[in-house]
């Protein structure tokens, strides 16, 4: 069986960038627009594996990964965040969340997927 992987960014060509790149390698994949929607989708169950944008309204990556890691249900849940930001007090900052990974935008599709197959195994 595979794996169900949330993408959660505020663009809609993002998310289909992706979700082709993860469905093509055999994942299932499950949408959410920003950090409030990913979170609903994270406690509605079933992922195993999120990647996350990090700018985004309503509340964002990094505001997510906190607000899921603090439940101890979600504490082993990868979470990998996929940014255009590359700051390294943002990158600490996510890893203190408890983000398992930062990639940069632009991606290279095979290398998120490594990613994803890594957390997930």
């Amino acid at each position: 069986m595979s794996a169900t992987v949330l993408v959660v960014d505020d663009s809609a060509t993002v998310r289909q960038q992706v979700g082709a790149a993860l469905r093509q390698a055999g994942f299932q994949v499950v949408e959410a627009c920003d950090g409030n929607d990913g979170t609903s989708k994270i406690r509605a169950g079933g992922i195993d594996c999120v990647i996350s944008d990090v700018n985004m309204p309503n509340k964002n990556g990094i505001e997510m990964v906190e607000e899921v890691k603090a439940d101890a249900a979600y504490k082993t849940l990868p979470i990998i965040m996929l940014t255009t930001e590359g700051a390294p007090q943002l990158v600490q900052r996510a890893k203190a969340a408890g983000a398992s990974g930062w990639v940069v935008k632009p991606f290279k599709a095979d290398l998120l997927v490594a990613a994803v197959r890594k957390v997930t195994r």
